[in-house]
């Protein structure tokens, strides 16, 4: 028996990376060390102070998150200018003018909703002034963005409760599929916040982004669920052997998604000539640190509660 186990351990080892190879051997000492409430506690915590978070952004600015231009309406304008930033909110003072960012090697502003004489002011000024800049005009009306913010929530309620359901159909258990509908519920919710403290404004890539995530936590917790009720043997053992796979899936997009977010955000300080792809980092930023929170969400809540299900006293039949 314990040949066995020592050649398992070499096939795992010498097909993992030792880096990940060392840190599934922590997790897995950490929770073999630790009954399931104490793995619980951390993640519920996590959840809770993330939902404080939203509920203290909704309370004060009246959504959960900021909200971006194409949810709010505005005007944003991206000029090839040296101008400095105070220069160019003191150039557009009599227009609503939000912020001034630089986007690669050109400068965004970003003016909130204004009056359709207003925006036609605005834009022969910009098309006379800076026509040397090359400036981008893109305009979005306050309806337009009401509409999309309410088609954008339903995007996401909807998707979610049709996971829940067939998270329900797959596993037929009642605690196993609320353990996976509960932290893929606590993985989206810690990454709004995430959204809302990092100043990160809700768009449509983001809104995208939190869709991807659903899938990529429940991939990982029903892999989970499925090797732990559905095989048999010791159950650390079960829970090891679906944490090998699981990491190195999760590591693997981790790191596809660090380089994304690298080459979409800084790629201009190598070749000034590229762009800020501002749709493809706001993706792979919130998935990033979407991901983080699902390895604790998995194997940390998924797996508390899982193990406190299947270790606790059954009833016996008649």
């Amino acid at each position: 028996m314990k040949q066995t186990k020592h050649s398992r351990s070499e096939k795992r080892g010498a097909s993992t990376p030792k880096a990940l190879t060392d840190l599934i051997s922590r997790f897995d000492s950490y929770i073999r060390t630790h009954k399931p409430v104490q793995l619980v506690i951390p993640p519920l915590i996590v959840l809770v102070l993330a939902l404080i978070i939203l509920g203290g952004m909704y309370v004060t600015t009246d959504s959960p998150v900021r909200l971006g231009f194409e949810f709010e309406g505005g005007t944003i304008i991206t000029l090839a200018t040296a101008d400095s930033h105070d220069l160019l909110r003191q150039t557009f003072a009599d227009y609503p003018v939000i912020d001034v960012r630089d986007s690669g090697s050109r400068r965004m502003i970003k003016f909130g909703p204004m009056s359709k004489d207003k925006q036609d002011s605005l834009t022969d000024m910009v098309n006379t002034d800076y026509e040397y800049a090359a400036p981008e005009i893109k305009q979005a009306g306050a309806l337009y963005g009401e509409s999309l913010q309410a088609q954008a929530l339903k995007a996401i309620v909807v998707s979610f409760c049709l996971m829940a359901v067939i998270v329900f159909l797959i596993f037929r258990t009642f605690v196993p599929s609320v353990a996976v509908v509960l932290s893929a519920f606590s993985d989206i919710a810690i990454a709004a916040a995430f959204i809302a403290v990092a100043g990160i404004e809700l768009s449509l890539g983001t809104v995208a982004a939190l869709l991807m995530l659903i899938g990529y936590s429940v991939d990982s917790d029903i892999l989970l669920t499925t090797r732990l009720l559905k095989r048999r043997g010791n159950l650390d053992d079960k829970v090891t052997n679906a944490m090998t796979t699981g990491l190195t899936m999760t590591f693997t997009t981790l790191a596809a998604l660090i380089v994304m977010y690298l080459v979409a955000t800084y790629s201009y300080l190598i070749i000034p000539s590229l762009p800020q792809i501002s749709i493809i980092s706001d993706i792979s930023i919130v998935l990033i640190f979407g991901l983080l929170a699902d390895l604790m969400n998995t194997w940390m809540l998924n797996t508390g509660i899982l193990k406190w299900h299947l270790q606790r006293p059954r009833r016996r039949r008649a």
